[in-house]
């Protein structure tokens, strides 16, 4: 697997960016507002908020430190050539990916709750992996589904338009993972995406996780469990097929890690397998029904 060059990869923290009202100095590079029309291989839907490794990699172990308001931020956007080489070609591709080809359910032109996931890449001992975690079981909404780590963003996140986004993602991941945001390396903002059932408008943040640290659950009322997949397990056709919901909704699923992830997460993560060169053929016609309890 190909290193980052000979460069710290995460070199001395800093703050996140200044907000900004400009679209040009979005963390992404691009305006949000952006549109284009989509292919029906890049359609999904979806009612659910569920957003994403049976034995944790040594970086999911517990023993995660307690989490708290970190004064640093890793500074950012990494450019493409500041990453491993096999996550290369995401960073570069998701300078141009525009909202209709990663969903057809794009946020409305006002309102809704603006929110941040934080979409985090890492290195274990299969290669390259994506962090999850999964939602307690108690909880009114989702109970039991994974995720990534994220959630509304605060006031003082700052601007949705600008770090706010950044901020959030970072803050929301370290409460419930108990991760260092020092160790991790922001490369992308996806456009912002919609869930209708709960109104949050989503901004995937992309990440490099350049310094691992132990994570786990920090309220176990809120997550039950904090793992990693390998990308490898996510790409196998073997464990790819289409979630069938009661009330009508199709799309990607991933049978992983001893859970099924589907909805949100799991649109997302079939396009970064896309966007990122990992994606191999598999069977759509699979369908996987999901009880009315999901």
């Amino acid at each position: 697997m190909t290193s980052p060059h000979d460069a710290d990869p995460c070199p001395s923290a800093a703050e996140a960016p200044r907000d900004s009202t400009s679209p040009a100095a979005a963390p992404n590079g691009r305006p949000h507002s952006a549109r284009s029309a989509p292919s029906e291989s890049t359609k999904r839907s979806d009612p659910s908020a569920s957003t994403t490794r049976s034995a944790p990699s040594a970086s999911t172990t517990a023993g995660a430190k307690t989490p708290g308001a970190s004064a640093a931020r890793p500074a950012g956007p990494a450019a493409p050539e500041d990453l491993p080489g096999w996550l290369r070609p995401l960073a570069t591709a998701a300078r141009t990916i525009e909202p209709a080809q990663l969903s057809d359910i794009l946020p409305p032109p006002a309102g809704g709750r603006p929110s941040a996931v934080l979409v985090l890449f890492g290195e274990g001992a299969r290669g390259p992996e994506l962090l999850l975690l999964e939602r307690a079981s108690s909880l009114r909404q989702h109970a039991g589904q994974a995720s990534f780590p994220g959630g509304a963003l605060d006031p003082e996140d700052g601007d949705p338009e600008g770090a706010g986004p950044w901020r959030a993602a970072l803050r929301e991941a370290e409460e419930e993972t108990g991760l260092d945001p020092a160790g991790v390396r922001i490369f992308a903002t996806l456009p912002r995406l919609y869930i209708p059932v709960s109104r949050f408008v989503v901004s995937p943040v992309l990440a490099w996780w350049c310094k691992p640290t132990p994570v786990a659950p920090q309220d176990p009322a809120e997550t039950a469990r904090v793992f990693t997949v390998p990308l490898a397990d996510l790409a196998d056709p073997s464990r790819r097929g289409t979630a069938l919901h009661p009330s009508g909704f199709r799309g990607p699923c991933f049978d992983v890690a001893d859970t099924l992830v589907w909805g949100f997460t799991a649109g997302v993560i079939d396009r970064l397998l896309h966007y990122g060169g990992w994606e191999r053929p598999w069977d759509t016609e699979r369908l996987l029904p999901l009880d009315h309890s999901a």
